[in-house]
């Protein structure tokens, strides 16, 4: 062998080995959902999909959620908490910038906070922040948040997505070009197919792994079985179709993560809609359900079965499931006594997610059994906001409510499925001026033992978190304590 033989095949090797040494260190990735968000403002919307895109990763707020659902330090470095509970002083962390380059402080926390309480606030949320009696700027890197009442959930409140701090700068064009403080950039938005974030290169917390993420939209579950399989998406949370996971979970190239979510499952009904403004019609409908049923039709068997709207992994769950058991002649029986012997008819409108379009059908077939005849129609996610959740035009629709804790939303009469209990709101009201946990825990169980005894909705199943991914993908979450998929600490394993 001559030397320069030698040599040129020490060079080949060389670069054989930084080829598949750059092929280890991958730092894009390419994840699967199966809604699309309808705009880009988690701040203007009751859309999931807008947090499961920009929470963490795009917009952070002054406290959030961690993967285990506790609360823990965001854009607030620590806080003070007057002896009266009434005042909350936030130290803010310094040299935080947002996307755009101009400076986050404390006058856009207090810009974020007003915009949200605002009498013509659109935020979906805006009882989280009714309590706020003024917010002050203290100095640059402090805001002043002064409560009308003491309220044992502000801190909880203020790690949703819909109190992120957003920039008065910015705001015009938030809902195409989101501009925020974390640790990913919005880059671009194909509607229809895809939305890419950037790593952000200024970010000043931790700076992410990953230098590129494509959210890439697939509603239909055969074509995301497809996707993942050919490895043209990397990541898929949510996966839509649930009879695929064993297969999955059977091919060494894949990991599944099953894990829990906020998402209590209902058969959401309309309570001032004829006939359901009748106690007795709803008992009725509770009980023509067989949860399990639908968890095993709709869900392959992945889901917790609830008897009202409280997470079951939650310390404060209370099992009141035997109390709408499935009995459809007791079904038959209520209907009776409630003046429709012979049934009615009614709309079943349904979202696009497979747990709504696969378990309306199963509900449909049970609701018919005794004599509810249901007219099924299948809305995309922007028709269901708007005909459903803004225009209360339905009678029953399905849907996973993901929100954390939120069993507040039933002391709100305006809410879309119409629940108005002036004793249900006053047990929300004594809840936001508890702080000692007994006195909470006592209060959510009375809660959710209240809405069951009213039968206010249909409650089906806690929602599990269904993910499938490649399985070099590390650092997600596996719970859903929240609406995100947050992949500010996820990398690809060497």
């Amino acid at each position: 062998m001559t030397f320069s033989t030698f040599r040129t095949g020490f060079i080949s090797a060389l670069a054989l080995a930084a080829s598949f040494g750059m092929a280890e260190a991958k730092t894009d990735i390419v994840v699967g959902m199966q809604l699309e968000p309808p705009h880009l403002d988690p701040t203007s919307a009751a859309a999931g999909a807008i947090d499961s895109v920009l929470y963490a990763n795009v917009f952070e707020g002054l406290t959030r959620f961690a993967s285990d659902g506790s609360i823990i330090a965001g854009l607030a470095k620590s806080w003070d908490i007057s002896d009266d509970g009434l005042t909350y002083t936030f130290q803010l962390n310094e040299g935080v910038k947002f996307h755009d380059g101009t400076d986050m402080n404390a006058e856009d926390v207090k810009f974020s906070l007003d915009r949200a309480r605002a009498e013509d606030s659109q935020n979906a949320q805006k009882a989280l922040f009714a309590g706020i009696a003024s917010v002050d700027v203290v100095d640059p890197a402090t805001v002043k948040v002064t409560l009308s009442a003491p309220n044992g959930a502000f801190l909880f409140n203020m790690a949703w997505g819909d109190a992120v701090i957003v920039a008065p700068e910015s705001i015009e064009n938030i809902k195409q070009a989101p501009v925020g403080t974390g640790a990913f950039k919005f880059s671009n938005w194909v509607q229809g197919d895809r939305i890419e974030l950037a790593k952000n290169d200024g970010y000043w917390g931790t700076p992410a792994k990953l230098d590129k993420v494509t959210f890439k939209f697939i509603a239909d579950p055969t074509a995301a079985f497809a996707a993942v399989m050919a490895e043209d998406v990397n990541v898929f949370s949510g996966f839509p179709a649930p009879e695929n996971l064993a297969q999955f979970g059977a091919d060494a190239r894949f990991q599944v993560l099953v894990g829990s979510t906020e998402g209590e499952t209902i058969l959401s009904t309309n309570n001032k809609m004829p006939p359901f403004d009748n106690v007795k019609v709803r008992e009725a409908l509770a009980h023509a359900i067989n949860r399990q049923e639908i968890i095993d039709g709709a869900m392959f068997g992945y889901g917790t079965p609830i008897g009202t709207h409280f997470a079951p992994h939650n310390p404060d769950y209370v099992d009141l499931t035997a109390q709408s058991a499935y009995d459809p002649e007791l079904a038959k029986k209520l209907l009776a006594e409630a003046g429709f012997a012979d049934g009615f008819k009614t709309t079943l409108k349904l979202p696009p997610p497979s747990y709504a379009r696969r378990g309306g059908e199963i509900i449909a077939a049970q609701l018919r059994a005794v004599g509810i005849e249901t007219e099924i129609s299948n809305l995309e996610w922007a028709q269901w906001l708007e005909e459903v959740f803004k225009g209360k035009d339905f009678g029953l629709t399905i849907v996973s409510h993901t929100e954390p804790a939120d069993i507040n939303i039933y002391a709100r009469p305006d809410y879309y499925f119409q629940y108005d209990s002036a004793a249900f709101q006053g047990l929300m009201a004594d809840l936001n001026n508890a702080t000692d946990p007994a006195k909470r825990s006592e209060i959510l169980k009375a809660a959710q033992k209240m809405i069951a005894d009213e039968y206010v909705n249909g409650y089906l199943f806690q929602l599990a978190a269904l993910s499938v991914a490649n399985a070099k993908v590390k650092g997600l979450w596996a719970n859903a304590p929240t609406q995100a998929t947050d992949l500010t600490a996820v990398y690809w394993e060497e």
